[in-house]
């Protein structure tokens, strides 16, 4: 049989095209490229056998396996667009635009038979943030973010509302798609300080008191986004509020918060403080991992008791993604920062490869796992757009940038149906696919002089003394002076003298030792010179440091005695333990 064919489409300024994917990288002549500058929004079926999209003029459906055009709706200003799970309906959504003494003209969601092309639901739908019906994911349960609350449908049966979700006020609503029946998660923020809550209920039991399987209510929530586990038995909701009153962060205030099924809750203890990035679940819904704190950020794994299982240590990162078939993940830094990804065996927990996609606005793995593409897209970065196809091993296949002046806007990876493509053995970094990082650039202000610029530097690489004299200001060079003549005088410390740096006890000791020797043996005692003195002081800092060193690894020895995951840097100071203690002993002897 032969192996599937991948392919991605790419929509832009240019239109809309296909391409496939690995092993070829070549047009895809099948489909008949759209031309139209006005291509705002596409998308796949679940299983990758229709795709639909609105060029401006209408909106089209096609099947994958000939190309065939299935329908055309003249739906002109589509603004979103998706199917159901398993490819029965198509749901269309635009701004909405009231119809003076016309509602039926008003409606702006509409829900379609890709069997008939009829419209079998219709209704006015203002907020762009929930428009989109959610389904279970055998189709048989259809919820509807309405006016009168979150509606659902049973059985593809549109016309009787079989059970209704009302709370005041709320904002959002998100159904599971693993479990049947479902279960819907609610959340209503915080009104006239009420808290704001997140409560889980199962369907059709979405009414009355104590109908809730599940609650959380918090203060500090704006805004919450809700995340179901594949299995649909796990939900994590990211509270956050717009602004930090404590002026710490300039992404506001976010808390994680874990709610199940089986009524259990809590709030997820993370070690750092800071935003949090991103949290995405394991496709096998047993564990799930945060990206958070302040830059250098820091990830952790988590299992279903909000137990940390392993610390990725900090860097670099403000995004995580497992891969479909969970046993690779990826931490990586895009938007603000350099494009740094790391893969990580999610079985091992070791770390596979570290690869650099500068300038990286979007990250999509391939159905197969194996393979992912980063793209430059437009409006993030509106200048060197473009795409790149990678294996996580860190091989660059294909890449590929727009023509100058010329926009891209998306690239999607067309799906599979589930299980196409079975997990494999993770593959190391070979030694050839490591990504050098670059070196920073000197950086000089336009109007800086040679001998001025040659002191701004991205990263500091000599100490601010060696600075030519002309580059510093009036106080740094009078400082320079007085740096320069306290070294002096240490130089030319003698006993006894008031620039002496020894301690009253040890001066004291020093002169009666000398007045002793002195009176047995007639001969007067040599002083030290200042360059032995500072073998001798150097001699003892080092000792105090290795002490000091030997110290913390004994505590970090007694927290892993007690339970805690170490992290890996502090894993490496505990096995240098034996180097450290033999360093002290030669250091003790030789003094």
């Amino acid at each position: 049989m032969a192996a599937p064919r991948h392919q991605v489409t790419l929509r832009g300024s240019e239109g809309m095209w296909m391409v496939h994917g690995p092993p070829d990288y070549t047009d895809n002549v099948q489909f008949k490229r759209d031309d139209s500058s006005s291509c705002r929004v596409m998308a796949y079926s679940s299983d990758g056998s229709m795709f639909a999209w609105c060029n401006g003029q209408c909106t089209k459906v096609i099947r994958l396996s000939d190309y065939k055009l299935l329908h055309q709706f003249q739906l002109a200003k589509i603004a979103q667009l998706c199917f159901s799970p398993l490819g029965t309906y198509l749901a269309t959504w635009q701004n909405y635009q009231a119809v003076k003494d016309n509602q039926l003209a008003s409606h702006n969601l509409h829900i379609w038979n890709l069997k008939t092309g009829e419209v079998v639901n219709s209704t006015i739908q203002r907020k762009r943030a929930v428009w989109r019906p959610q389904w279970s994911a055998n189709e048989k349960v259809c919820a509807v973010f309405a006016s009168g609350g979150v509606l659902c449908y049973s059985d593809h049966d549109f016309g009787n509302i079989v059970a209704r979700l009302q709370l005041p006020r709320m904002e959002g609503c998100v159904i599971s798609e693993g479990d049947s029946p479902p279960s819907v998660a609610a959340y209503v923020p915080v009104v006239k300080g009420s808290p704001a809550f997140v409560r889980l209920y199962r369907y059709p039991n979405l009414g009355g008191e104590g109908a809730a399987i599940a609650s959380k209510s918090f203060f500090k929530a704006d805004n919450i986004n809700m995340l179901w586990n594949k299995k649909g038995t796990a939900l994590l909701a990211i509270a956050s509020v717009d602004v930090d009153k404590t002026g710490k962060s300039y992404y506001g205030e976010q808390a994680l918060h874990y709610l199940d099924t089986s009524g259990q809750g809590c709030t997820v203890a993370l070690s750092k403080t800071g935003p949090i990035y991103s949290v995405d679940w394991n496709p096998n819904s047993s564990d799930f991992c945060v990206v958070y704190g302040f830059i250098p950020s820091k990830a952790t794994l988590f299992n279903l008791k909000c137990e940390p299982l392993f610390e990725f240590g900090t860097g670099p990162r403000n995004t995580v993604y497992y891969n479909p078939q969970g046993t690779v993940l990826c931490l990586a830094g895009f938007g603000n920062l350099r494009g740094k990804m790391e893969f990580w065996g999610r079985s091992s927990l070791k770390l596979v490869s570290k690869i650099q996609a500068d300038d990286s606005t979007q990250f999509e793995w391939c159905p197969d796992g194996e393979h992912f593409l980063t793209a430059t897209c437009s409006p993030r970065l509106r200048v060197g757009n473009g795409y790149k196809m990678w294996h996580y091993s860190g091989k660059l296949f294909s890449e590929y940038s727009v023509p100058r002046e010329k926009e891209l806007w998306e690239v999607v990876w067309k799906p599979f149906p589930a299980g196409t493509f079975p997990s494999k053995p993770v593959i190391a970094q070979q030694q050839s696919a490591k990504q050098v990082d670059a070196k920073p650039a000197v950086y000089r202000p336009p109007n800086a002089s040679k001998t001025a610029a040659s002191s701004f530097k991205l990263n500091e690489e000599e100490p601010a003394e060696t600075l030519s004299d002309k580059a510093l200001s009036k106080n740094a060079l009078k400082n320079k002076k007085k740096r320069e003549a306290k070294a002096k005088a240490k130089q030319q410390e003698v006993i006894g003298s008031p620039l002496d740096s020894r301690t009253s006890e040890q001066r004291d000791a020093l002169a009666m030792a000398s007045y002793v020797l002195g009176q047995a043996h007639h001969t007067p005692v040599t002083p030290i010179s200042a360059q032995d003195e500072n073998i001798a002081t150097e001699t003892d800092k080092k000792i105090k440091s290795l002490r000091k060193k030997l110290k913390a690894i004994e505590k970090l020895k007694e927290q892993k005695a007690g339970g805690k995951v170490l992290e890996a840097n502090q894993l490496e100071k505990v096995q240098g333990e034996a180097a450290l203690v033999k360093e002290l002993q030669q250091l003790e002897l030789n003094g």
